[in-house]
């Protein structure tokens, strides 16, 4: 990026940052678009939300909150917990019907509890029509019928392929392999170069989880069909298995127990040097107070994940939903605050904040200079175009939810990958538990 174009967005940025319009401001003929919600007399909320992988992301979200308060008197209290503790303090709150008034949870979490929950279609009527609506992926998740909303999509952590530029190239390969085929023969490289790849196998929520589902669709697997019977047993999913099989064995060793930490110490501390993680890893780099740390940011870059065999994208995103819960005293505060936070006003800095870790579900939000101003941000952009949802290919719910949860396709991959069981094995095992939450 050239010296002028660097200056244009610091200074951009910083006009954001001190309170000046992020945006135009957008004014649509559409009734629904034009909102008149009015919060409680004496409301007070409580947040709940998943803690920050991105410094940026909570300090600019703070700021956020600070203007809400400053401008209806409202007091918020934002408490942060990491996504594996959100979810069952999710699951707590709407069994015994207190807690946080709004909690920030992810993926098909709402599908655990859609009676608990606020329905809040008239604030996604009101900003799809006026941010060029939501990607159709946020459908499942959080408006399971099709009709009503049970939850606000706010959007997804993007993740793509991360890799060091110069072990890519020292491995004989000019750019990052668009197709399975490629990219398995990248990580052999990789591996006889002693700077290995490295995929978390453990139960993590976000890395385990986006990498193991993309593999599994990327040769034509899938959970269940469209009418939720249960088809992981296939021959398409062998495939994936036995792709995953020969893929482990250029891993870098300890991934089995790997949770969403452990590959951004090990890409930060030259243990491995390609995984798939949204832009943090990125963000480390750039701020790290390591010099060495520091100079590997230059060398690293982003890449969407590979087209398999089915021939198109098939991508899974850690997707976060913002739900209200039915017990709140302040239903119509508790609205106002995910509209306010979701406006361009706010939205925009914190996502430039944030350098674009998450990608936002309204797709007004695509124009953000975040994702050209620097090229390897751009990538991220696309998250929410190339994901399938997790329930895949049937419908969200319960089942879908469950499933997800209890890492039936991570523990698949993993045994399959480590020859604990044979692919079959593997896929039989994936099959008895999958139908367990998939009842007939």
């Amino acid at each position: 990026m050239s010296e002028f174009k660097r200056r244009k967005f610091l200074q951009s940025t910083a006009a954001v940052a001190a309170g000046a319009a992020a945006g135009p401001f957008i004014w649509v003929k559409d009734a629904n678009a034009q909102w008149r919600g009015a919060p409680e007399k004496g409301a007070k909320l409580r947040v709940l939300r998943w803690s920050r992988f991105v410094q940026g992301d909570i300090d600019r979200y703070m700021v956020n909150v600070k203007a809400f308060q400053d401008k209806y008197g409202i007091e918020v209290r934002v408490d942060n917990e990491g996504w594996e503790d959100v979810r069952p303090k999710a699951a707590v709150a709407a069994n015994t019907g207190a807690g946080p008034d709004i909690i920030l949870s992810t993926n098909d979490d709402a599908n655990l509890y859609p009676e608990k929950l606020v329905d809040v279609t008239d604030v996604c009527t009101y900003l799809g029509a006026k941010y060029g609506g939501f990607y159709p992926v946020c459908d499942p998740y959080l408006r399971p019928d099709g009709k009503k909303w049970i939850g606000v999509p706010l959007g997804v952590a993007g993740v793509a392929m991360v890799y060091r530029e110069s072990h890519m190239k020292a491995a004989g390969f000019d750019s990052f392999p668009k197709d399975t085929d490629g990219f398995l023969k990248l990580c052999k490289a990789l591996k006889e170069k002693g700077t290995p790849p490295g995929f978390a196998l453990g139960n993590a929520t976000g890395d385990g989880n986006t990498w193991c589902y993309w593999l599994l669709w990327a040769f034509g697997g899938k959970l269940v069909d469209a009418n939720n019977k249960v088809v992981v047993d296939s021959p398409e999913t062998l495939k994936a298995l036995e792709y995953a099989r020969e893929l482990y064995g250029t891993f870098a060793p300890g991934t089995l127990s790997w949770l969403d930490p452990n590959n951004n110490k090990a890409f930060l501390d030259g243990q491995i040097s390609l995984t798939n993680n949204g832009i943090s890893i990125y963000y480390a780099a750039k701020n790290s107070q390591d010099p060495k740390v520091k100079e590997m940011a230059a060398d690293i870059n982003h890449s969407n994940m590979p087209v398999g065999p089915i021939g198109r994208p098939a991508e899974f995103q850690l997707f976060f939903n913002q739900m209200i819960f039915k017990y709140t005293k302040y239903p119509n505060a508790a609205k106002e605050f995910l509209r306010f936070m979701m406006e361009a006003e706010q939205m925009d800095p914190w996502v430039q904040a944030a350098i674009g870790y998450v990608t936002p579900a309204l797709k007004y939000y695509e124009k953000n200079p975040i994702w050209t101003v620097d090229p390897k941000h751009t990538p991220y952009r696309n998250s929410m175009i190339n994901m399938v949802p997790s329930g895949y290919a049937g419908r969200m719910g319960y089942a879908s939810a469950g499933a997800l949860s209890d890492f039936i396709v991570v523990n698949m991959i993993a045994e399959a990958a480590s020859g604990s069981k044979t692919p079959k094995e593997a896929a039989e095992r994936a099959q008895k538990r999958a139908e367990r939450y998939y009842k007939v």
